[in-house]
């Protein structure tokens, strides 16, 4: 019994959410990881195709944010922070508009063409379409 409780424990630390990365379905961009984080960091104003790319985040420190970071980013939150903070002192970026959950990111992403976001796996709709998943 013993083994099974550290068994269990041992997997629920190590299990992570999945992250889905959407877009509208009128945007034919290919988008790799590279691409994504570029998008996301600022380094990056447009999609593959040239249109504009407009990133939106989720609440920071939200499970999801917190997940899309480390996996995407490979930045923790506060480190994440950090970053915009100095690019928003030096007047060379400002930090993606935020959404208050899966709900809104899709609602927002299914009426702009423009925008990327990211999602909890599994909370797409028809509306938008997941181009990577992490």
């Amino acid at each position: 019994m013993k083994k099974l409780l550290m068994l269990t424990l041992l997997c629920s630390t190590f299990s992570a959410m999945a992250v889905d990365v959407i877009v509208n379905p009128a945007n034919g961009s290919a988008l790799d990881e590279n691409e994504i984080r570029k998008i996301f960091i600022g380094k990056s104003k447009s999609f593959s195709d040239g249109s504009k790319a407009l990133p939106i985040t989720q609440v920071e420190g939200s499970a999801i944010t917190d997940e899309f970071n480390q996996k995407v980013l490979n930045k923790s939150s506060s480190q994440l922070k950090a970053y915009w903070s100095k690019l928003v002192f030096t007047g060379k970026g400002t930090p993606p508009k935020e959404a208050e959950n899966d709900a809104e990111v899709i609602k927002l992403v299914a009426s702009n063409p423009n925008l990327i976001g990211f999602v909890s796996s599994g909370a797409a709709d028809g509306s938008v379409k997941v181009v990577k998943s992490f």
